[in-house]
């Protein structure tokens, strides 16, 4: 009997979770365990200490992504992003990390990520339309 391929609008988190579970048992049987671990770099607000930016990673497979860099407009331009990143780069290699990734928007800081060492080595144009996505690494070897 063939296999039955239905549509199902606005998956739910079960209906991924069981796409996922199939995938992530062949990525460990070829690639081995992949313990991840997650860490975050908070900006806080010295008179509330709310987190008002930062830096978020995950290290996987002895790569670093990093997933999210936020620096508040207000304190662009003061070097706050590169020492997130700079400290990012040292968790990485205190983690012994390969080397570290993350994807930005033409319109976010490719510029900042080159001028990092970051190579880019991957574009997806029109994402979003007129726009496009790239993809960095730098090797830790």
């Amino acid at each position: 009997m063939p296999v039955k391929i239905q549509l199902s609008q606005n998956a739910t988190e079960a209906e991924r979770l069981s796409i996922l579970a199939p995938l992530l048992a062949h990525n460990q049987a070829k690639g081995g365990d992949d313990a991840h671990e997650t860490f975050a770099l908070l900006l806080r607000d010295p008179a509330s200490n709310e987190v008002i930016g930062g830096l978020y990673g995950k290290i996987s497979y002895r790569w670093l992504l990093i997933d999210l860099v936020s620096v508040p407009e207000s304190m662009r331009g003061q070097g706050i992003g590169e020492r997130l990143m700079h400290m990012a780069e040292e968790t990485a290699r205190e983690k012994h990390c390969l080397g570290i990734w993350l994807e930005t928007f033409s319109f976010q800081a490719p510029g900042f990520y080159r001028k990092l060492g970051y190579s880019e080595f991957g574009r997806l144009d029109d994402y979003p339309p007129g726009h496009s996505r790239h993809y960095f690494l730098k090797s830790l070897r």
